[in-house]
């Protein structure tokens, strides 16, 4: 698959790469493969990369301003110092992602996956990062200035000395939750009921079928 002259395939050298724009998602495939691509510098400024696979890629330094990463696999990607104001990762895995430096700014992070993921000196001021999960982060000297973290899992963060004024923190998960006797007790119901309900299907096909 070719991309303004580029071949988009795994581990492909697009270093400076000029793909401002490119639709990458393609009819015929569920996501362009750049898996462990060399991507540094490039200029993906608009591009669109649904559900792409990225994983290990070097995007360090890459401008992905405005980009469509939605549900896009980025997992362990290096995108330090990378542009990525006003895109949307909606959805998208970016566990141990590097993204020291990364210029977040009022991007859409809502359901991400950042967990574990290097956030340190990160700008994320005004970013949704609602739901996202961003478990044993590190966010240290990060700023998150007006950014809206609501349902977000932080717990194991790194918040030292991280900017979080005017952030909308409500429902924020800080700690983990332990479960209850009662919780266990439920749990345990719900599972016994399927099971009953499992035999009277089984019990009323046998009969139908008879």
């Amino acid at each position: 698959m070719k991309i303004n002259g580029y071949e988009i395939k795994p581990g492909a050298y697009l270093e400076g790469a000029n793909l401002r724009g490119a639709y990458l998602e393609g009819a015929d495939i569920k996501g362009a493969d750049l898996e462990y691509a060399n991507l540094q510098g490039a200029n993906l400024r608009g591009a669109d990369l649904v559900g792409a696979n990225l994983r290990c890629a070097d995007l360090v330094g890459a401008d992905l301003q405005g980009a469509n990463l939605q549900g896009a696999d980025i997992k362990g990607a290096d995108l330090e110092d990378a542009n990525l104001k006003g895109t949307i990762l909606e959805g998208a895995d970016l566990e141990y992602a590097n993204l020291r430096n990364a210029k977040l700014q009022d991007a859409n992070l809502q359901d991400a996956n950042l967990q574990n993921a290097y956030l340190q000196n990160a700008y994320l001021q005004g970013a949704d990062l609602e739901d996202a999960n961003l478990e044993g982060a590190n966010l240290r000297c990060a700023d998150l200035v007006g950014a809206y973290l609501e349902g977000a899992n932080l717990v194991g963060a790194n918040l030292k000395y991280a900017n979080l004024r005017n952030a909308y923190l409500v429902g924020t998960i800080l700690e983990k939750k332990e479960e209850t006797q009662d919780d266990t007790s439920l749990s345990q119901k719900v599972k016994e009921l399927e099971e009953e309900l499992k035999k009277y299907k089984d019990t009323l096909k046998a009969l139908l079928d008879t």
